[in-house]
């Protein structure tokens, strides 16, 4: 889909939104335009239920004097409550809306509005930026479309004034748009497509934006021992993967940040069975991962100021004779041991791993994970927050902060020593499960033995890397949630050596 900013110029043909503010009053180009249909548009508005409330739309087919095919209204609220994701949203909710109707072009008009917590240029960044993050589909394999099926939309133009400015704004959002792409599509492909050795090799792309890229194999792993990684893979024919992607954009001197993911391309739960129905989507176990993929995408993009590391640990968990089994107990890299209780507790094995070796190899100032580590988040905080668990006040503060501005909200739950040993073993130096009661905190408890007192977050996204209903700017299926987080987190505080 294309989607361009340019000068106002009210179309002649197509769909063309407009904003109005709480109590239906219209911004200038809805003053115009109500002027030109000689009170088509206000007439509508009283009519009808239309307020301009956030989230209001009213639609008015082939108005008089009016070039366009038809006019939407959006309501925006009140003015001192509009932002760049009241913009955003605005934006997909039109595309999505007007996607199968059969209109080619929408016209969006960002008209200035005084008050407002965002500039000319940002808001029509903004809109243009929502417009991308809604057009995205995962259609490849689906051969047998009928043409009714298929958006029409196929150009998007934000029309506002200053749009050279506004340009050059969406340039890095479009960016960070292209990276949430990826991670959706990470998390879409099945499992016989996407599998550590293919993972890896789609994060070797990357390298063309200028990101090292350097995978390391089993045997490569298997020599720095990392037994618990190794444990969740042995019964795959897949062979897993570390891989090791680097942002250089700051100085040689600048401390890195670090990004850890779990990529469980495929999870059966191993020995300790899942149940059959619904496992086929457990081919988005990797969703933390893919959304450390996607950022990384988004940072060299963009061009970001700061030195970054991506981890991400690739494995599949099968059941076969040579898989590991309830009762093992293994060696991680970090010297420590764990007896597996339960092998579809494997997340965590992974990351033990790729975390100690992440703050082993690399020394960052801090270290943040995904993972879709627990179905118990799920029932803690459903599918509207992600888990939040932290050694570290002010990076749990930087990362609700960002999660609020692009609307991926997070939910800080305890780490005490009283759930730490809850996963203390009588043979080993640790279980890798706590028990049923607060299994959520006793995974991130686990996880933070191997962190080694370096600034940490861990984010369970369990509830959040797929969705089954679609928002304004998130279609159903792979979300690509934490890459417009992250993204902010990296912009807020840690570039231009911040």
């Amino acid at each position: 889909m294309k989607i361009t900013i340019s000068e106002p110029k009210l179309p002649n043909s197509g769909a063309l939104v407009i904003g109005v503010l709480k109590g239906g009053t219209l911004l200038s180009t809805g003053k115009q335009l109500d002027k030109a249909s000689k009170g088509a548009l206000s007439k509508a508005i009283k009519g009808s239920r239309f307020t301009g409330g956030r989230g209001q739309w009213l639609d008015v087919i082939a108005p008089a004097g009016i070039g366009a095919d038809r006019v939407l209204m959006a309501g925006i609220g009140e003015a001192k409550t509009i932002k760049r994701e009241t913009m955003e949203n605005v934006a997909g909710s039109d595309l999505q809306r007007l996607a199968g109707s059969g209109v080619k072009t929408i016209s969006i008009v960002c008209d200035p509005v005084k008050g407002a917590k965002v500039d000319a240029a940002l808001g029509a960044a903004s809109l243009a930026y929502g417009a991308r993050l809604a057009s995205y589909r995962f259609d490849k394999y689906r051969t047998k479309l009928k043409a009714t099926d298929k958006p029409s939309v196929t150009a998007v133009n934000v029309l506002a004034k200053g749009s050279a400015a506004a340009r050059k704004e969406f340039k890095s959002l479009d960016a960070i748009a292209s990276g949430v792409f990826m991670t959706r599509d990470l998390v879409s492909e099945p499992a016989n497509v996407l599998y550590p050795e293919s993972m890896a090799k789609e994060c070797r792309t990357l390298a063309k934006l200028g990101v090292k890229v350097e995978v390391l194999n089993e045997a490569r792993m298997a020599k720095l021992g990392m037994g618990a990684l190794l444990g969740v893979g042995q019964g795959s024919r897949r062979e897993s993967q570390l891989v090791v992607m680097r942002w250089q954009g700051a100085g040689a001197r600048t401390k890195p940040v670090a990004f850890v993911g779990k990529g469980v391309t495929f999870d059966t739960g191993g020995i300790s069975l899942k149940p059959g129905p619904g496992m086929e989507m457990m081919k988005w176990d990797m969703g933390g991962a893919g959304a450390v993929v996607g950022l990384m995408k988004a940072l060299a993009g963009r061009k970001a100021k700061a030195n970054v590391i991506g981890v991400v640990g690739l494995v599949e968990n099968m059941p076969d004779g040579n898989a590991q089994r309830p009762g093992d107990i293994v060696t991680s890299m970090s010297g420590q041991t764990i007896e597996i209780l339960n092998t579809d507790a494997e997340g965590r094995l992974v990351l033990a791993d790729a975390l100690w070796y992440t703050q082993d190899r690399f020394k960052p100032q801090f270290m943040v994970n995904l993972a879709t580590l627990t179905g118990a988040i799920i029932i803690s905080l459903g599918h509207e927050h992600a888990g939040l668990f932290s050694n570290d006040d002010k990076l749990c503060r930087q990362l609700s902060e960002a999660g609020e501005e692009v609307d991926e909200k997070v939910w800080r739950l305890p780490l005490t020593d009283a759930y730490d040993k809850k996963i203390n073993c009588a043979i080993a130096d640790m279980k890798n499960i706590g028990g049923r009661d607060a299994g959520s905190i006793t995974a991130a408890q686990f996880l933070q033995r191997y962190v080694n007192k370096v600034p940490w977050a861990h984010l369970d996204i369990a509830g959040t890397a797929w969705a089954d209903k679609g928002k304004p700017t998130v279609p159903k299926g792979g979300t690509g949630w934490g890459v417009r987080m992250l993204d902010r987190l990296v912009a807020n505080h840690y570039e231009g050596g911040k």
